[in-house]
């Protein structure tokens, strides 16, 4: 399965305390995407997000500001817009502690990447969280697996929505509930991208699921990861 089409460039918001890199990530970002607004704590973030509506936010994770929640309290002061899918929140963090990560997908946000991600692959993850996916840093994915399994960990793993898949499709599964994109999904096993997009299909299919998102979450209630 494909990512969804959006209409391009996706209006963002930018909200990070410091202008020199709010500069850079405006200079690198491509074509696909379309800066609209900026911020550099909380009060101001809330207010620029109120104003444009903004499809997406690319949010740090600790900002002056506010009650000093940060970025998770930027997310929960814009709760009614997540809610109605009017803004999705993407976390871009120089930190990838357990805490930062965990605290902010649980006030809502879509997704959490790190400063160290390429200007082309944070363009590419701002178009797929406006069309409804998830993106985790792989490594961070285990973070917020981890959080929300425990949550769930009454749900046995060998049930029979998990017998309807495939050896492979598991595999397939597994990685992209982590946050692999397609292409990095057939480079570990070894397979083309239309294969990976064949078995996404199925899986999401089998599994009656509508996007990545949700695929997350189902596996992380089974502790699959």
């Amino acid at each position: 399965m494909t990512t969804p089409e959006v209409a391009l460039p996706v209006p963002v918001v930018l909200v990070d305390d410091h202008d020199m890199f709010r500069a850079g990530v405006r200079a690198s970002l491509d074509e696909r995407v379309a800066v609209v607004g900026e911020a550099s704590n909380v009060d101001a973030a809330v207010a620029v997000i109120r104003e444009h509506h903004p499809p997406v936010v690319l949010l740090d994770v600790h900002l002056p500001g506010g009650t000093g929640g940060g970025g998770a309290e930027v997310v929960r002061l814009c709760a009614d817009l997540v809610s109605g899918g009017v803004t999705r929140f993407l976390a871009l963090s120089v930190s990838d502690a357990a805490e930062d990560v965990v605290a902010v997908i649980r006030s809502g946000a879509r997704g959490y990447v790190t400063k160290n991600i390429s200007a082309t692959e944070l363009s590419g993850a701002v178009v797929q969280v406006a069309s409804g996916d998830a993106v985790f840093s792989p490594r961070l994915a285990g973070f917020v697996l981890d959080a929300f399994g425990t949550a769930a960990g009454e749900v046995s793993m060998a049930d029979d929505e998990l017998d309807r898949l495939s050896r492979r499709e598991q595999e397939v599964m597994r990685l992209i509930a982590r946050g692999y994109s397609y292409r990095e999904v057939a480079s570990e096993l070894f397979i083309s991208i239309k294969t990976v997009e064949t078995h996404v299909s199925a899986v999401l299919r089998k599994l009656q699921i509508s996007n990545r998102y949700e695929l997350t979450r189902w596996a992380a209630a089974r502790q699959m990861i």
